[in-house]
């Protein structure tokens, strides 16, 4: 994805403060989109691009912290960077730890949310490229014959094609095949790397 196909969210409900980071945040390039509550940025529809949020601690109805937590409970990702005026370290601390990028104190330098800006970002297509290279090598996974799934625990196990036949009740010339099926539908050119791949996928070296 191309920067242009970013988004960043601010959830601040002070008018000021939104028309201040929307030109901010214009000026180097970047799509941005205003909300003045959590709840108001809960029922947009928000495009399904890389993105990242910055959220006023102190907010309408629900607060910046709580809603961070609601976002966790909903398996929403999104990177978040605090902005308040009315910061403390215990209030960081809990930020921080649940997984904010980054805790800013109003007034803070233009630079330094860009920067953090920059950083979400980066971690959202980050987050976004793992979870597709996932979703591709599940495909592979899931174009494998049974008789081949039950081969490859075994493989990434470390057991040698004789041992694997034994197990399975079936000939090592059998299993030769069935290895070298499974590594080319797999993507794999060499052991390690199908182990790293069946790791990915949630495939240990045991029997399934």
């Amino acid at each position: 994805m191309t920067e242009t196909a970013s988004i960043v969210f601010v959830v601040d409900d002070d008018p000021s403060v939104r028309r201040a980071i929307k030109r901010l945040v214009e000026s180097v390039g970047l799509h941005v989109e205003l909300f003045g509550s959590a709840a108001e940025f809960m029922d947009s529809s928000r495009p399904n691009v890389v993105s990242c949020l910055v959220l006023d601690i102190r907010l309408p109805g629900i607060s910046g912290l709580h809603f961070q937590r609601e976002l966790i409970k909903a398996k929403n990702e999104i990177p978040t960077i605090f902005i308040t005026a009315h910061g403390d370290i215990p209030m960081t601390v809990r930020a921080m730890k649940a997984g904010a990028v980054e805790f800013l104190t109003k007034p803070f330098r233009d630079q330094d949310l860009l920067d953090a800006i920059q950083v979400a970002l980066e971690r959202d297509r980050a987050r976004r490229q793992r979870y597709a290279d996932v979703a591709l090598l599940r495909e592979r996974l899931d174009s494998l014959t049974p008789r081949e799934r039950e081969v490859l625990p075994l493989v990434v196990s470390g057991l040698l094609n004789k041992q694997v036949a034994a197990e399975i009740g079936t000939t090592e010339g059998t299993i030769k095949v069935h290895r070298s099926q499974l590594m080319r539908k797999m993507g794999a050119d060499s052991l390690p790397e199908l182990v790293r791949i069946a790791e990915k996928v949630g495939i240990s070296g045991s029997k399934q």
